[in-house]
Parts: structure tokens; C-alpha cells; sequence
């Protein structure tokens, strides 16, 4: 798409009433009934074929589409083979009511239906699979990350198709694999790729918020390395009063091994591989973000608490600096034990010198680092030269390079803030995230030229992936407005 910034002809305050009647008549309803399914990704269920779970939620999203009776749209379930399934759909250009010429670019969105596992920690009175809707939140497992996402984007088309606004060709590309690395997704895209057309605009619907108070892009992403690090010391388990002393403990190699990729006291990754520079743009855009966000950087997580001498103490952040904190979030290299084996339950945990440990390892990259590299170097780091001549394995899991936003063509900057000041009332804020998403990297490389628009829900304390997860409601029906209104600004672009 050029550089000539394009208005909006899309009323919006008719698009907002429109798409908050179709949240609080329908696609509440039908994310709630999404939440009770456990569809989980591969990574989290190998047997997800055979439970036929995921098939379920993208036939019965397949099936709310149809019923939409979106003029225009076509839509269809693909499965290569060996793979988990993609909803597809396409909605040709429209003129709209007033017969303009429109680009003859492609808008592309994109969401996912797989979903995270339960993870431990929920309210009493909720659950992953047990949905509640409280005080404008949608809770349980998935509903935000990402399960609204086709809901809203066909939402957002019916906005458009409704006042006959003009908008570019539409593809929509839900996948299935996400929350495992989607390491599915590419065979797709190289399937459909004649399909997808020449896409200008991307819309990602799976990222987060700085506040609720704005429309938020996301400007970069953080990759991920991870993998299993295992250390083995003996065949069987033995008597910790006759062997230790003797034996290494395996958890001791563990943690040496670790001192090799990570300072404990400051958590600052050693390998100078695993840092990079931030660029000046984010950096200015970072400092930006951080004047408007503040102390709510760090506030926004669920701090443990400590009594001590009869006062209350919080745990404390890494910074209490709003851009330092940012930058941590977004551009450091960070490590995170996600999970371990060969540990006991405490209620079972004799005097045992253990044969094993093993840690689940997941490291965040910045954006501009290879993870494939990162994963290589983890493995030498760490199996090279054994204490003890120890047995040792780190095997590679799941990892995806990051992401930085390409430029901001005029008319897509302009075309933002106009859709957060229509339905905010604020301008529109750039943030990164710490999280990973695989498809940004990949379309960034097929489509150089494309604008991303890469925003989301997940906002404070909605807490993707961990406990009580939440869909903040009243925040979705803006961003689907606005993502309606971006859509027709593309037009004219």
C-alpha cells in the first residue's frame, strides 16, 4: 500500500453500537461455550487428533461464520496432512457505497483456537473450562489468547459490510497450533500462499494492551528459546544417609550448569550472543510508553506478600524504573524454570539421594536474536564438560525468532490514531511484548512491505496462560470497532 493517507468513511459510532450489540448478544455466548472446551495445543496434548477437541472448535467456528451470512465470504477447514487444521476465509473488495477505487492489496487476518493447559492457582469460584462472566471480564482458559479472535474479525467485517463502506480484499487464517510454536503454520502458508495474494496490512489479533484506556500496537515481540536441560548421576535412587557426600547431587550439577547461562543475583543471561541493541525508534517509543503507563508496569502482576513483624511486605520488581521495567519485558534476554521432573511430592519426598534432575527450560530472546542459534548454543553451553563427568542432555524444544515492526507508513499511523481517538478517546500507544508469536516473523519475511497491525486484549492482570485468565469485554468491543475502521482507512491506502 502507498504512502497517500486515506480517511475512513466508516461511522463510528454507528460501528460501535453495532459491534458492542453483536458482543453482548452473541460472541459472549459463544466464547463461553468455547472456554468448556479443553482444546489444547499438540504440545500439551499429543493425542489431540484421537480426542478430536481442536476439530471441535474450529467446526463450530466454521459454523458461526457461515450463519454470519457475511456478503462476500467464503470460508473452508484445510487439513494437510499430519497437521492440525486452519480455518480459511476470504471476502472480496467492495466499493462500497460510494463506488471508490480500492486497493487492490490484501488485509490478512489472523488468530488462533488452540489453547494453553489448565495451570494450578484459580480462583475457588472459577476454572479453566468453567467460564464466568463478572463485572465485564470473561473468565477461563482461552477466551483472550485466542479464541475471540475469528469472532471478532468477522465482527468487525459485518461492521463494515453493514454501512456498505468500501475495504481491500479480505483472507482470515485461524490456526490451531499456536500455543505450541506453530511449527505447523508454515507448511500452510506455503500452501496457500498464491491465496493470501499480495498482502499489505496484516491484523493480528493475538497480543496484548498497555492499559484498557487505548488502542494499542504492538511494536516488537520477543522470541523464545527452550528446551529440557537433564542431569543423570546414578541407575536408581539411594539412600541419601549413605550416599550423599559421595554422589553429587544432581540438583547441584543442575545449578552449576545454570551458572554457566544465568547470574543468580541479578538474573542478567551471561552469553553476550543472547543480548542485542534496541533500536532508537523503540527506544523512543519506550520511553513514550512508560510516562503513560508508570508504575502499573510492574504493578499489574500479582505480587506474594509476606507478613513480617506484624506489616504486610510485597515482593518487589527487578525495577521500579517504568522504562527500565519495559525494557526488561521486552528487549532482555530472560530466563524461566517452566517445570521439572525427577522431584518427589513433598508428601512423598523420603531420604533419597535422586538419580535425576530435570528442568524445563524457557528462555526469552530479544527480538532481533535467531533462536535456532540461541538453541544451538544453549545445548554446547550447557553439555560441554560435565562436572563429575556427569550424563548431561539439553534437548531442544519449541523456540521462534522474534520480532520488530517494519516502519509506519503516514496513512496507517494516521488511520490508528484516529481509531483510538473514535473509540477511546486517547491516541493510540506502541508497547512490546514479551511474549512470542511465530506468524509475525514468518509474514514479516514473505511480505516486507506489509503494515502490521498487531494488537490484542490481553491486557493487566488478564494473565494468559496462568491462572484465572480473563477476556475484559468492554475493551473488545472497541478494539473490534477499531480494527473495522483500520480496515476501511486501508482502502483508500
Amino acid at each position: 500500500m502507498n504512502t497517500r493517507i486515506a480517511p475512513s468513511f466508516l461511522n463510528a459510532s454507528q460501528a460501535l453500537t453495532q459491534v458492542s450489540q453483536a458482543w453482548d448478544a452473541d460472541l459472549v455466548k459463544q466464547l463461553t461455550h468455547y472456554i468448556t472446551i479443553p482444546a489444547k495445543s499438540p504440545m500439551f496434548d499429543a493425542d489431540w487428533a484421537q480426542h478430536g477437541l481442536i476439530d471441535t472448535v474450529v467446526q463450530n467456528a466454521f459454523e458461526w461464520v457461515q450463519a454470519q451470512k457475511v456478503v462476500g465470504l467464503t470460508l473452508e477447514i484445510i487439513r494437510l496432512p499430519g497437521r492440525t487444521p486452519v480455518l480459511f476465509f476470504e471476502v472480496a473488495a467492495c466499493s462500497g457505497n460510494s463506488k471508490q477505487a480500492v486497493s487492490d492489496q490484501t488485509v490478512l487476518m489472523y488468530g488462533h483456537l488452540d489453547k494453553q493447559p489448565e495451570f494450578t492457582g484459580w480462583r475457588a469460584d472459577l476454572g479453566p473450562w468453567t467460564p464466568k462472566y463478572e463485572d465485564g471480564k470473561l473468565y477461563g482458559r482461552g477466551g483472550a489468547d485466542d479464541g475471540y479472535a475469528i469472532y471478532a474479525a468477522i465482527t468487525a467485517i459485518q461492521a463494515l459490510k453493514t454501512q456498505q463502506t468500501a475495504h481491500p480484499r479480505i483472507v482470515g487464517l485461524v490456526e490451531t497450533c499456536e500455543e505450541s510454536g506453530s511449527y505447523d503454520l508454515l507448511p500452510y502458508i506455503d500452501a496457500l500462499r498464491q491465496r493470501l495474494g499480495d498482502v499489505g496490512l496484516v491484523i493480528c489479533l493475538d497480543s496484548g494492551a498497555g492499559n484498557y484506556d487505548q488502542l494499542w500496537m504492538t511494536n516488537s515481540l520477543r522470541g523464545m528459546a527452550s528446551g529440557t536441560l537433564r542431569v543423570e548421576v546414578l541407575t536408581e535412587g539411594v539412600h541419601s544417609g549413605d550416599a550423599s557426600g559421595l554422589v553429587p547431587s544432581s540438583f547441584r550439577i543442575l545449578r552449576h550448569l545454570l551458572d554457566r547461562l544465568e547470574d543468580s543475583a541479578s538474573g542478567r543471561l551471561l552469553p553476550a550472543s543472547f543480548h542485542c541493541e534496541v533500536p532508537a525508534d523503540r527506544l523512543a517509543q519506550a520511553q513514550a510508553t512508560a510516562a503513560i503507563l508508570g508504575e502499573e508496569l510492574f504493578k499489574r502482576f500479582p505480587w506474594a506478600h509476606a507478613d513480617c513483624g506484624g506489616s504486610s511486605r510485597a515482593m518487589l520488581p527487578t525495577t521500579s524504573d517504568p522504562l527500565q521495567a519495559l525494557l526488561a519485558r521486552t528487549w532482555t534476554p530472560t530466563l524461566s524454570v517452566t517445570g521439572a521432573d525427577g522431584l518427589p511430592e513433598l508428601k512423598n519426598a523420603g531420604n533419597v539421594l535422586r538419580p535425576y534432575t530435570a528442568f524445563k527450560l524457557s528462555l526469552r530472546l530479544p527480538p532481533l536474536i535467531d533462536a535456532a542459534s540461541a538453541v544451538a548454543e544453549l545445548k554446547a553451553l550447557l553439555e560441554d564438560n560435565a562436572p563429575y563427568q556427569a550424563k548431561v542432555t539439553f534437548e531442544g524444544g519449541a523456540g521462534a525468532t522474534g520480532w520488530n515492526a517494519p516502519g509506519t507508513a503516514p496513512w496507517f499511523e494516521q488511520a490508528l490514531n484516529a481509531a483510538s481517538q473514535d473509540y477511546f478517546g486517547a491516541p493510540c500507544g506502541y508497547i512490546g511484548q514479551g511474549g512470542t508469536i511465530p506468524l509475525m516473523n514468518m509474514l514479516s519475511t514473505g511480505f516486507p512491505k506489509a503494515q502490521m497491525m498487531v494488537c490484542g486484549v490481553l491486557g493487566p492482570k488478564s494473565n494468559a496462560h496462568g491462572p484465572n485468565e480473563f477476556l475484559h469485554v468492554p475493551y473488545a468491543k472497541k478494539l473490534t470497532a477499531a480494527v473495522a475502521q483500520v480496515i476501511a482507512a486501508a482502502a483508500l491506502a
